[in-house]
């Protein structure tokens, strides 16, 4: 907990996979991932993410200002290199994140099947994960468990104008459901730990981007999984990051991957 009285920050780096269309969409989910780390660690963690960089460029001849961007890298000769390794290096990406026990991951997915038409995936995702970040701040759940600190956004820079207005919107009006207990209905609960408006990044630049691109990536092919994927056994790859993710999120359940 920090008690200095001074406020510190915990800073979120999010990034989706899939896209949130209902209608001839090639996905059947809409994934979001959100990467927590507490500035106290930001320069620890970024330096972690170099190293790991290094070491692939030794073992594996990848530049270090290679970007992570997991679908093109897969699918693409991002670097030359066989596919095999490069589904390597990305594994492990997701192995070395395992390892950061003051990193905390929650994960969103939304199933399309059965949504009604006019059903939002991109606003309803979105919500639903700056809210696990307010609850989590809020009940000082993240690693370090600073109860008094607030949180900022960090995602690629897309969809920035909407993700500014969502959280504009929540720090006013924020309906949260009731819990069973107290009836049906809802509470007007603004967020308020979650501070300025979200901030977009160019991802080329950003190792922390980079990370959480490779984990989206696979949360989403947990969930609809390419052949390729499929074919070499690594639909669950993203079960391995289970020491750093969110459980709290989902109550435990599900690797604490929140559905709706």
């Amino acid at each position: 907990m920090n008690n200095t009285g001074g406020v510190e920050m915990y800073l979120m780096y999010v990034d989706e996979s899939g896209d949130p269309g209902l209608i001839n969409s090639p996905t059947t989910h809409f994934c979001l991932s959100g990467l927590v780390v507490h500035e106290a660690r930001w320069r620890e963690f970024i330096n972690a993410l170099l190293a790991f960089k290094k070491s692939m460029r030794r073992v594996h001849g990848l530049r270090v200002r290679q970007e992570l961007h997991a679908s093109e890298f897969i699918n693409s000769r991002a670097f030359d290199a066989p596919r095999h390794v490069r589904l390597a290096v990305l594994r492990n990406t997701l192995d070395e994140l395992a390892k950061l026990d003051y990193i905390s991951i929650t994960n969103v997915v939304v199933s399309k099947a059965g949504k009604p038409a006019g059903y939002d995936v991109f606003n309803k995702a979105w919500m639903t994960l700056f809210q696990r970040f307010e609850n989590t701040l809020r009940y000082g759940n993240y690693p370090g468990g600073h109860q008094n600190d607030n949180g900022i956004v960090i995602t690629d820079a897309t969809n920035g104008t909407a993700l500014l207005r969502m959280v504009r919107k929540m720090a006013v009006i924020n309906h949260v459901p009731n819990q069973p207990q107290f009836g049906a209905g809802s509470r007007n609960i603004p967020i308020v730990r979650i501070v300025e408006d979200p901030h977009g990044k160019d991802s080329r630049d950003t190792l922390a981007l980079q990370a959480v691109d490779v984990v989206s990536y696979f949360l989403g092919q947990k969930f609809n999984a390419n052949s390729y994927i499929r074919r070499k056994g690594a639909v669950h790859h993203f079960d391995r990051l289970l020491p750093v993710l969110n459980l709290r999120a989902s109550s435990g359940r599900n690797l604490g991957i929140v559905t709706i």
